[in-house]
């Protein structure tokens, strides 16, 4: 599915922006200084965000010059809704929805609270009990009828009074869900046989009540479904880098105790071992392993299995990270910039290193700014989203601005070959960034 328009409203800096529309593919944010691009970026990105990624707090979030109407209770945080997106649905999508509900339109939202919800529009309404109120009482009545034919003497297990037992405490627009449906369904089948056999019209009103009672679970299916399949939003700036040797203990330890010195650094560095499938504990664990004596056989092969499995998981990120790199980076094949990526181990040092065309490897703080860029985003874009990757959506604030303008034009492109897979939505100050041919997709704030 594809995020078609959006609405951010009471968060930091913005009070309301309206609801504003997104391209299928790329959609570019221009604008001064602290006009809210990134502050955008950031609330849509809580629409469905990745587990590590923090929520709104009320305290920070909640526009300051509007926080006395928490704290007197004039408003409350539980009814403050922040970010607001609508989805189209794709054909992979509908094929898996009931009928009747494969042209709706998608709706979630987010509260300051952190508190989500959805909805559907342009789906077929909701049955509530007004809809199915006359037919069961003009069913039930003939019903009633029937079983005075063999109970002429009987009135307290009529069954509308089991009916009226039921419904009672029902008003015209309560919403007949699962426990409701439940119910009246195992009603009118332990009354079913009460029905003459003869009486069309009866036979029709059971089957259309059947229909109409079990409709909301087809809502509920429909809600189920899209929710499990809305994209992750990945938001990445320029601040997220992965440093090219990391010391696994320090980073351990800062993990241990909850007290990164580095928010970004350490963000872009704890992405990587996740990538990895490892932890710094883990990983420093390893490096600190002592190497067993010549004789004890069985702790040597534990020893090497250890390694050997580090080694071998490090080289298959190796791979998969230069692989999606070349697919979008398309270096200058004059003058080599990406040929191989690597991630190694060496006692307690993680180490991201390049191979360049004569087979040398060199560190990625030596590379270009634009390429380190481009490294520090796959790991964080594929950590974060995992397998959910081909179903993301890119939110990127200021990319590539440490390159060149001309590099800038050119990573236009790379961006554009990331959006025919993943919907992207970036913020931006260069002209370089903005084709001649994509001014229609810009939005200014």
């Amino acid at each position: 599915m594809k995020l078609y328009k959006a609405r951010v409203q009471n968060y930091r800096s913005i009070i309301d922006t309206g609801e504003f529309e997104l391209e299928k593919l790329k959609t570019i944010l221009v604008g001064p200084n602290e006009a809210g691009k990134t502050v955008i970026l950031q609330a849509l990105q809580q629409l469905n965000k990745p587990d590590d990624i923090k929520g709104f707090e009320v305290l920070r979030d909640y526009p300051r010059s509007l926080y006395n109407d928490i704290t007197t209770k004039k408003v409350s945080p539980e009814e403050v809704t922040v970010v607001t997106g609508y989805f189209q649905l794709e054909q992979a999508d509908k094929d898996l929805l009931p009928d009747g509900f494969k042209d709706c339109v998608y709706k979630k939202y987010t509260n300051i609270d952190n508190k989500k919800y959805h909805t559907l529009e342009n789906a077929p309404s909701k049955i509530y009990y007004k809809d199915i109120k006359k037919d069961l009482l003009r069913l039930f009545s003939h019903l009633d009828k029937q079983y005075h034919i063999d109970n002429p003497d009987e009135e307290t297990n009529k069954p509308s009074v089991s009916l009226n037992n039921l419904t009672e405490h029902w008003h015209d627009y309560a919403t007949i869900s699962d426990e409701k449906s439940t119910s009246i369904v195992e009603l009118l089948e332990k009354n079913y046989v009460l029905i003459d056999e003869d009486n069309e019209k009866e036979e029709e009103r059971y089957t259309k009540l059947q229909e109409q009672i079990k409709f909301n679970e087809n809502f509920d299916t429909t809600l189920s479904i899209l929710s499990n399949r809305t994209p992750v939003f990945i938001l990445f700036n320029n601040y997220f880098k992965v440093k090219p040797s990391i010391h696994l203990e320090h980073l351990a330890q800062r993990t241990d105790q909850n007290i990164l010195d580095d928010e970004f650094f350490d963000y872009g560095n704890l992405c990587l071992l996740k990538l990895l499938g490892f932890t710094a504990r883990e990983l420093a664990n390893l490096g600190n392993t002592r190497s067993p004596n010549i004789n004890e056989t069985d702790a040597l092969k534990e020893y090497k299995d250890k390694l050997d499995s580090r080694s071998y998981q490090l080289n298959a990120a190796s791979v998969r990270l230069s692989e999606e790199i070349r697919t979008v980076w398309m270096p200058n094949p004059e003058r080599p910039e990406a040929d191989k990526l690597k991630v190694t181990a060496d006692g307690q040092y993680l180490k991201v290193v390049v191979e360049d065309d004569l087979g040398v490897d060199i560190e990625l703080d030596q590379r270009s700014e634009g390429f380190q860029w481009l490294v520090s985003f796959f790991v964080v874009f594929f950590a974060e989203a995992m397998d959910k990757h081909k179903n993301a959506i890119l939110l990127l604030d200021e990319p590539g601005m440490s390159l060149h303008g001309l590099k800038q034009r050119d990573f236009r492109g790379t961006i554009s070959r990331l959006a025919e897979k993943n919907q992207t939505i970036y913020t931006t100050h260069s002209p370089f960034l903005v084709g001649p041919d994509e001014l229609d997709i810009v939005k200014v704030i």
